[in-house]
């Protein structure tokens, strides 16, 4: 029997740790590799091409969903399963946009991520039962525009930048991290705040944290 190979992107070790355990019990199941950064999954989704790819949205250098987009857009039959500890629908509607295959609390019991990959695996999508319910009682009205439109107009370049900047970081270290020059991070640097009209990097953490591409615990001083 040919099992089912998937990706784990966790940025916490022991969260990672424990999931790999519980899906090692699983003998349809392999776990052909780990990531603790968004920017680490995208590499090696393209280096195992895993039958499923199991992404936390909360990671460093790279988000979740940012990743999940980058990897589509390189690997366009990816199937990634989000999972997450929140369930806001933004989050929802930006994971399902970009192309995520299902969306899963890590509330929810071990049985039921093990069920989640083989649904995705498969082709079908998977939700936790409480955003299925929520899913279905709030059908959006026609034409009303998407929670994330700010964020999709943003390229992925942009994206990075982003959140670099939010966590705090200088632009020569962004530039380092990305492999570019300094003169092209304050370009990007621009180019995101006249997208966003936002004109300061207190503002565009703000923002960071309201979308969340970064967690509320990156940078504790803004407020």
């Amino acid at each position: 029997m040919k099992r089912i190979t998937v990706l784990l992107a966790e940025d916490h070790e022991i969260v990672r740790e424990g999931l790999q355990q519980l899906l090692l019990a699983e003998k349809d199941i392999e776990v052909v590799g780990v990531a603790a950064t968004g920017r680490d999954a995208v590499t090696l989704a393209k280096k195992f091409r895993p039958d499923v790819i199991v992404m936390d949205i909360a990671m460093p250098l790279l988000n979740g969903l940012e990743a999940t987009r980058q990897v589509r857009k390189a690997i366009p039959g990816a199937r990634v399963l989000i999972l997450s500890a929140h369930s806001d629908d933004a989050y929802v509607e930006q994971a399902t946009a970009i192309g995520a295959m299902g969306f899963l609390l890590k509330q929810t019991s071990s049985h039921v991520l093990s069920e989640a990959i083989r649904a995705v695996q498969k082709g079908n999508t998977f939700f936790s039962p409480s955003i299925t319910k929520r899913l279905h009682n709030q059908k959006s009205p026609a034409g009303k525009p998407p929670l994330r439109k700010r964020v999709a107009s943003l390229s992925s370049r942009e994206m990075e930048v982003l959140q670099l900047i939010a966590e705090g970081e200088p632009n020569k270290q962004v530039a380092s991290e990305l492999g570019i020059s300094i003169k092209t991070v304050e370009k990007h640097r621009q180019s995101l705040m006249k997208k966003l009209n936002i004109h300061d990097v207190a503002g565009l953490t703000r923002y960071a944290i309201s979308e969340g591409i970064i967690e509320n615990s990156v940078q504790l001083t803004i407020v």
